[in-house]
């Protein structure tokens, strides 16, 4: 398999664990706030993240190297999981999935603005198509809504997150320096604990953590491993060898991915006529499927 086909097969796993971040995060959402629980994902991750750094000896003298690197992209980070949890208090695990996809014509603007990477016609066709699935869903096959735009306000609050989502793939590609991908990762990670453990430092200390339903617990150890330390460093070897707009194409089939961890969580489905605007959506990857560039030169694992 070519270095572009492994950055497509990384995705297609980075897909499929962010939809059940959606899904649990709506059901944990009510019992704990956006930042207190991110702090506690950050940490868990980032010390899973160092261990496996050390035991395997990544950790070089080059991973701390301009710290400042790893604040940077650790706040675009912080800003995108906490808008996420917080729109999950009042908005659909799916229409929020829907808003996730408006990511790749963000990054589109922010790679070029960046590092320079052209977006193809077919990829600027995919975005066009994947952005009218994704406004159908958001705004509940509601034509008059859509015309008014009224947009929720959860909806409303992760968009912004989104916006740094979308800039983070273009600025660790321009960050990185050939590090370790794991050590990078435990970096971000670390300087994203600090980050949110200064701005939820009074809510960690006051939150009844006994009290907490086992739907909180689990949620944490999924976002923590599964959702953070994985797709993190899928994110960091899908960038590496694809463009950065193709890299977040894969977000056009979390809606559909969503769909499915409503069904087996039990919490059902959205109406039939949400259902084209998910279909859109995971059109807009078939149209990216095909590579139209040069394998890329991997400068890194």
């Amino acid at each position: 398999m070519s270095e572009a086909g492994r950055g497509h097969l990384a995705m297609l796993g980075f897909a499929m664990l962010v939809s059940g971040s959606f899904s649990l995060g709506a059901m944990a959402a009510p019992f704990i706030e956006p930042e207190v629980l991110n702090a506690v994902r950050f940490l868990l991750a980032g010390a899973v993240l160092w261990g496996w750094a050390l035991a395997t000896g990544k950790v070089t003298r080059a991973v701390f190297d301009a710290p400042w690197r790893y604040f940077v992209l650790a706040g675009l980070f912080v800003i995108y999981f906490v808008t996420m949890f917080e729109g999950l208090k009042t908005a659909a695990p799916v229409s929020m999935a829907a808003v996730f996809t408006l990511n790749p014509a963000l990054t589109a603007v922010f790679g070029y603005m960046v590092v320079r990477q052209v977006t193809t016609a077919r990829m600027a066709l995919a975005i066009v198509v994947g952005g009218v699935g994704a406004l159908w869903v958001i705004f509940d096959a509601d034509l008059a809504a859509l015309m008014r735009f009224e947009v929720g306000r959860g909806e409303a609050i992760y968009f912004w997150g989104c916006v740094a989502h979308a800039l983070y793939a273009p600025m660790l590609r321009k960050l990185s320096r050939g590090e370790s991908g794991i050590a990078f990762n435990a970096g971000i990670l670390t300087a994203g604990s600090v980050i949110l453990c200064i701005w939820a430092g009074p809510g960690l200390v006051a939150m009844d953590w006994a009290a907490l339903p086992m739907i909180v617990w689990w949620t944490i150890l999924y976002v923590a491993l599964a959702a953070t330390g994985v797709t993190f460093l899928i994110l960091r070897y899908a960038t590496l060898r694809l463009p950065a707009a193709k890299v977040m194409a894969y977000t056009y089939i979390v809606p559909s991915c969503v769909i499915l961890w409503e069904l087996a969580l039990g919490r059902g489905v959205p109406t039939a006529m949400v259902l084209p605007g998910v279909a859109l959506t995971a059109l807009s990857l078939l149209l990216l499927l095909k590579d139209e560039e040069k394998p890329e030169e991997v400068t890194a694992a």
